[in-house]
């Protein structure tokens, strides 16, 4: 089956089904973070690769990202999904609530984030301005709609470069800057994904309010085992929002 549609796991997410065909991939890249395994959902193929590895041992900084994405496109799909985990920056945002977001804020650093090292045959010079794409938006919140999650529709995901947490600081700068969700993988991805002529989306699940909330002493700052926890969780409800969205992604 050649998979239509590719999705990436993040932390937590290290599997998509259990009777999914293995398909080792070789890329221009290296290797790509783990095996991509290769499922049939509701008659569409698909194909997973968690991000981080197997047993999550990639760093966010370390994750092979072109592989990764250069993986997905040689196999044929046409789509490409990267759920995440993500911190909210705003009180409405809570934890466990997902937001399909619109726009990202690139602060990482000393990442691999294009394929085009060189221009041989040329400038290339892709355009950023809109990095998710609608139809696969569109997709992702009518499935969480009818699923009944809460679904926040747009948002700005700053990309940090981990594996660190933020400064109260920098978490304030985030907040006055207007920005919703921190992460630490949307970017290369979302860039790379439009180098490859990929429709990408995005979809964050909410897993803590990173270092507090203003006027809230009783919230703490974010723990890894908060993080890891609060996904452990709310896994069967991210794969039962993807499982929905197939069949509305598989048409371009």
């Amino acid at each position: 089956m050649t998979p239509e549609i590719g999705i990436f796991g993040g932390s937590g997410f290290y599997s998509l089904l259990a009777d999914a065909e293995t398909v080792d991939v070789e890329t221009d890249w290296g290797a790509p973070s783990a095996p991509v395994t290769v499922a049939d959902v509701d008659g569409v193929g698909v194909a997973f690769l968690p991000r981080h590895g197997q047993h999550h041992e990639l760093p966010p900084s370390r994750v092979n990202y072109r592989a990764n994405v250069d993986a997905m496109r040689r196999l044929g799909v046409h789509t490409l999904v990267a759920p995440f985990a993500a911190g909210s920056l705003r009180p409405e945002i809570r934890p466990g609530d997902f937001v399909v977001v619109d726009q990202l804020v690139d602060r990482t650093w000393g990442r691999a984030d294009t394929f085009y090292d060189r221009f041989d045959d040329g400038p290339r010079h892709v355009s950023l301005a809109d990095p998710y794409t609608l139809r696969v938006r569109r997709a992702l919140l009518d499935a969480g709609r009818t699923a009944g999650a809460t679904m926040h529709d747009g948002g700005t995901v700053v990309v940090i470069n981990g594996p660190r947490f933020s400064t109260r600081a920098e978490s304030a700068w985030h907040r006055q800057a207007g920005w919703h969700v921190v992460n630490m993988t949307q970017y290369p991805e979302a860039a790379l994904a439009r180098e490859a002529g990929l429709d990408f989306g995005g979809i964050a699940l909410v897993t803590d309010y990173d270092t507090g909330l203003d006027g809230e002493p009783d919230v703490p700052p974010v723990s890894q085992d908060e993080v890891f926890e609060v996904f452990r969780t709310n896994i069967d409800r991210v794969r039962t929002l993807l499982f929905a969205a197939v069949a509305g992604l598989a048409t371009r």
